[in-house]
């Protein structure tokens, strides 16, 4: 193979792919970006997984399910494998993405400039707090949840950041769905009830931590 294969890719939700391999894509792409921001080109499959703690055997597996894409003697080409990595997530264009509740939390998710280099911009924030209503962070002034629907409508917004308190959450959430959004990043504690079509990724910081003391347990246990 003399050319980098670039067969049809299987879509982010495709049910023969597993969520596991979904998310090593995005620690190869991390990796990857980082291998050429200190100016190396190529890597096998080997030394890829080996820096993120699998086998070079695990790495070619999860890109078999989209298409070859290694050069024999070489490995792969970053930048390369970069392309095809962002085209597979869907993050080959910019996502507008919709805030909602901007207390501290949502106040520090704006300033995360993390989000725009991976290709998701915050361009939309919301809340209830009349405190809160009207000011601006980050350059965005934050609307009223009443005028969600029309400015997701606008904005073509599919794409939410739900950063409220657990007894607002589903609520919030109602509001989101009937203004089309269907991906949701929630930080707030509790399991939101969404119809089948909407796609939830928790993020309980709490619970990380209680994973990490679970584990610092175990080895004073040893």
């Amino acid at each position: 193979m003399n050319d980098l294969a670039q067969l049809n890719s299987k879509p982010f939700s495709d049910p023969n792919v597993p969520k596991a391999v979904v998310s090593r894509l995005s620690l190869y792409l991390r990796e990857l970006q980082q291998l050429l921001r200190v100016g190396i080109a190529t890597i096998s499959s080997s030394k890829l997984g080996r820096r993120l703690g699998v086998t070079g055997a695990q790495v070619r597996k999860d890109f078999a399910y989209f298409g070859q894409f290694g050069y024999p003697g070489i490995g792969y080409r970053c930048e390369e494998l970069i392309v095809q990595i962002r085209k597979i997530l869907g993050t080959d264009r910019t996502w507008p993405v919709a805030l909602i509740g901007c207390g501290n939390l949502g106040q520090a998710l704006l300033g995360y400039h993390g989000f725009s280099k991976q290709g998701f911009c915050v361009e939309v924030a919301f809340d209830v707090d009349p405190n809160i209503v009207g000011q601006t962070f980050e350059g965005l002034k934050v609307q009223h949840l009443d005028h969600l629907p029309q400015i997701i409508e606008q904005r073509s917004v599919k794409l939410a950041i739900l950063a409220v308190p657990a007894n607002a959450a589903n609520k919030a959430v109602d509001e989101l769905v009937k203004a089309g959004i269907t991906g949701i990043l929630n930080f707030a504690p509790v399991t939101l009830n969404v119809p089948k079509n909407i796609s939830v990724v928790g993020v309980d910081l709490a619970m990380e931590l209680e994973q990490l003391a679970f584990a610092v347990v175990k080895q004073v246990a040893k």
